[in-house]
């Protein structure tokens, strides 16, 4: 099979342009004939959701929360990326392209990239008009700070809480539609997998996690906007709830999946203090603007921070990447921060972070402005660690985040499957091998306000008559026959370990074998641990209660089932890649200063993976990334 990516002809800036000035519609009187399933409700979800449900389609909007607006892209803090230059400080449509490119490592395609920093102009205005608080100037101009990677401020923020604010704002469009009876709503309802019909996508089996019951919905086309698998790692930024299983159900459909082995692992997180820990706290990469990093010049110094000398830090991003300093990407900053833990020079009682300092910024600015900035943060690190941030350094750590990797989408963001789309951080499109800060706002947005609702419709145009979709299909009853076969067989092994168990002991494997590092033997090391681990789990899990009742543990049973198997596709993928990139650092591929080296001769494609069945190797078929516009420059922050 040739994957075939359907980027528009013409120039760069014009390719977007181009696919709208000639893609299909479906005028408004058969879009009311038209069924749209989105399962996910964060800012992807609830764009496409709202926007589709504004032309006229019919929607079902899917989400396992209690409320739409409890997705997780309320937890994105730092701020949105758009290239509008307010600053005048040299920005650009195609400054920013570059900038997301080159932070990718060269791992993603141009036209997909170019078209999100094009889109980025109209995001902020639309956000401003749903009445999303940006941060303002004295004179009531928006504000914008900087964030790693880049030399220009084009962030927008709303203090430390930008997510939640534009979700606010996705979320009352969404509500809106509720309410005008455009979209059917379905809280607390978990997709179990997908349905295919004559190689199309035309439905969703989920389970009402209230009452355990299976029901079955039918659509046109599937969207979906799951979020990423970060939370693979089981010690993670991100919410417990957050799972793969989703898009990896689709993937085992026939979706195939891109590059799951480049997952972003954030710089400043709080550390972990014990082994009770579930989750790791996220402090915004917004704080690099005025805080500086470093540790102790000697090792294993148990002195406070405020008693050691200037002279005796090492300001280690500083020292090592001049031009961008504290704002070196959140690859390269991890990383750096993990070979000075490593090398004995950590901090705090588990010696496991760094320190983030603002008493130089303080000091210049004030601490009302520091406060006005990031108020929210230190309060927020307050009340987590009860050390007062204005008077003493905060300590961060590295810790798992983002998945750049996710299901493999074209120009369209469709699929392999035809009339199944992936959004936001669901799909792999756009960040390549590292995300800037940022930009995953954006691309969640992006997608769903202005690039699903054309791309959808261009697909939807040749299902006009294809009349309703019947959920007694025969292809809907195997469905649910499979998911209901697979919640009795967790629930009948009636072991003696928990679902937390086996997601503590694979997210620790991962972390070590397939986390900010990778060699060759650790790979190997892990793909057959973690065959050895889900062996186990189908022999000793224990999941008390039934599937007909409200059962957390059986959820949690499902997703972790989930991870065992991406896993081992991550392993597999970071093996294959034989060079260093972004967030994939090889260890056998790296420089005498130990940057990462790219290997574009043979590794210059996506790895997109096909499911060929358990307990065998996955199928690779690599999409060859094609640069008209740019050249490939060894990747440089010093």
């Amino acid at each position: 099979m040739e994957l075939n990516a359907k980027i528009p002809p013409g120039p760069l800036e014009q390719k977007w342009s181009y696919y709208k000035d000639h893609a299909k519609l479906v005028n408004p009187a058969n879009r009311k004939k038209l069924d749209v399933i989105v399962v996910g409700t964060g800012l992807a979800g609830s764009a496409a959701a709202a926007s589709l449900a504004e032309m006229g389609y019919k929607v079902k909007s899917f989400c396992f929360q209690d409320s739409a607006r409890r997705a997780h892209s309320v937890a994105a803090q730092g701020g949105v990326n758009a290239a509008k230059n307010y600053k005048n400080d040299g920005d650009s449509v195609y400054r920013m392209f570059y900038d997301t490119l080159k932070g990718g490592d060269f791992r993603s395609r141009e036209a997909n990239v170019y078209r999100l920093a094009e889109c980025s102009l109209a995001l902020i205005d639309q956000a401003v008009a749903q009445g999303v608080p940006f941060g303002r100037e004295y004179g009531g101009y928006l504000n914008n700070r900087s964030f790693g990677g880049v030399q220009v401020s084009r962030t927008f923020y709303s203090r430390g809480q930008t997510g939640q604010q534009l979700l606010l704002g996705a979320y009352q469009a969404l509500i809106r539609q509720v309410s005008a009876k455009a979209i059917s709503l379905y809280t607390r309802h978990e997709m179990l997998d997908l349905v295919v019909i004559d190689g199309k996508a035309r439905g969703i089996i989920v389970r009402n996690l209230d009452t355990g019951e299976i029901e079955r919905h039918a659509a046109h086309a599937v969207i979906l906007a799951t979020g990423g698998f970060g939370k693979i790692y089981y010690l993670s930024t991100l919410a417990m709830g957050c799972n793969a299983s989703a898009i990896w159900r689709a993937h085992k459909k026939g979706a195939f999946m891109a590059s799951p082995s480049w997952t972003q692992i954030h710089p400043t997180s709080l550390p972990q203090s014990g082994e009770y820990q579930s989750k790791l706290t996220l402090m915004s990469e917004s704080l690099r603007n005025d805080g500086r990093i470093w540790v102790p010049l000697k090792q294993a110094d148990n002195r406070k921070p405020n008693d050691i000398p200037e002279a005796e830090r090492d300001y280690y991003l500083e020292r090592r990447y001049p031009a961008f300093g504290n704002l070196a990407p959140r690859d390269i900053s991890s990383r750096a921060a993990k070979e000075r833990i490593d090398a004995g020079f950590g901090i705090g009682a588990q010696k496991n972070a760094v320190y983030l300092d603002f008493s130089k910024a303080i000091k210049e600015q004030g601490q009302d402005k520091i406060k006005e900035k990031y108020g929210n943060l230190f309060s927020m690190y307050r009340k987590i660690t009860d050390i007062d941030a204005y008077s003493e350094p905060m300590m961060i750590s590295p810790a798992a985040h983002f998945s750049m990797g996710g299901l493999w989408v074209d120009y369209e963001l469709m699929t392999t499957i035809p009339g199944l789309f992936a959004l936001g951080e669901a799909n792999f499109a756009d960040h390549g091998a590292n995300r800037l800060g940022a930009n995953s706002l954006l691309q969640a947005c992006v997608d769903g306000y202005f690039i699903a609702p054309y791309t959808l419709s261009n697909y939807l145009s040749d299902e006009i008559k294809t009349g309703s979709i019947d959920t007694k299909h025969p292809e809907f009853e195997m469905a649910e026959a499979a998911v209901i076969e697979q919640l009795q067989k967790l629930s009948a092994i009636n072991g003696n370990k928990t679902a937390d168990y086996y997601h503590k002991k694979l997210g620790k494997l991962l972390y070590d074998h397939c986390g900010l590092s990778r060699n060759k033997s650790g790979l190997e090391y892990a793909i057959s641990e973690i065959k050895l681990l889900r062996a186990d789990f189908y022999q000793h899990l224990k999941v008390p209660g039934t599937p007909a009742e409200m059962n957390g543990e059986l959820e949690k049973a499902g997703r972790v089932a989930d991870y065992l198997e991406v896993a081992e596709l991550m392993c597999y993928d970071a093996l294959t890649r034989e060079e260093s990139c972004g967030a994939h650092f090889r260890e056998e591929y790296q420089s005498p200063e130990g940057e990462a080296m790219r290997n574009d001769e043979k590794f210059c494609f996506v790895s997109a993976w096909a499911w060929t069945g358990l307990n065998q190797e996955p199928k690779l078929y690599p999409e060859p990334l094609v640069f008209e516009n740019v050249a490939l420059t060894v990747r440089s922050y010093k």
